[in-house]
């Protein structure tokens, strides 16, 4: 839920667009697992997140975000390659050498600092979508939060692309999810006000989460027409 507070999509709903742009048949199950992470993040993330910001140093929490990040180009740049983006796979690549070298292992930035293009953050979820696989239903995922049945498959797939997680030994392998960890930790403090403004204080969470998931997936992925994803058929055997 923390990349969703880089959102300016804070609106209430609309009951009619949602009609049009969402395809959500576990809506029940959904609201269930939605309760359990909104109890959660009350008790746990949202404390965690609030004091890793105030103990951290500020130059610290950019240097674990940045070494996360640069770990995370690997599998970036395998997904591009599925994708048939070799542009993005040759930036990607040129970027990992660059920060992972004079950036001593990604806790600096000079691939920025040289004017190199920003990492692309291709994941398998993007793949399937390239591939022409339908985002399928709505989900919500406990713990991890909003996704689609097509964005689920690609977290499990992206567990299993990234080179590091079979060319680095453990415990050293453990370093970098402690870095993810980390990253979020930060993001869930820095944005507070926007995450509880949308778990907290919106009349309906859970419709207010999928909304705004939807349209920053959707936009990541480049779609002009959110309503392109909607099998109208399906929508019409949910009653809409």
């Amino acid at each position: 839920m923390a990349v969703l507070v880089l959102l300016t999509a804070c609106a209430k709903p609309d009951p009619a667009v949602m009609r049009q742009t969402h395809y959500d048949p576990w809506e029940e199950e959904n609201r269930e697992v939605h309760a359990f992470n909104r109890s959660l993040d009350r008790a746990v993330v949202r404390p965690a997140g609030k004091g890793y910001t105030k103990a951290v140093p500020d130059d610290i929490e950019l240097v674990v975000t940045r070494f996360s990040e640069n770990l995370s180009l690997p599998g970036a740049i395998v997904n591009n390659i599925l994708q048939g983006n070799g542009l993005g796979a040759t930036t990607d690549t040129y970027r990992f050498l660059v920060n992972t070298t004079l950036g001593l292992g990604g806790f600096f930035d000079p691939a920025t600092e040289l004017n190199m293009p920003a990492k692309t953050d291709a994941d398998f979820g993007q793949t399937l979508y390239t591939w022409g696989i339908n985002e399928g239903p709505y989900m919500e995922l406990p713990v991890i939060g909003p996704s689609t049945r097509r964005h689920t498959i690609g977290r499990v797939v992206d567990l299993f692309t990234n080179p590091l997680s079979y060319a680095v030994d453990s415990p050293e392998s453990y370093i970098g999810t402690a870095a993810n960890i980390g990253q979020r930790l930060s993001d869930r403090g820095r944005y507070s006000d926007t995450v509880d403004s949308i778990l907290y204080e919106s009349s309906d969470s859970y419709a207010q989460l999928r909304l705004i998931y939807l349209q920053n997936r959707r936009f990541e992925l480049g779609q002009e027409d959110p309503a392109q994803e909607i099998d109208p058929f399906a929508l019409e055997t949910e009653g809409f």
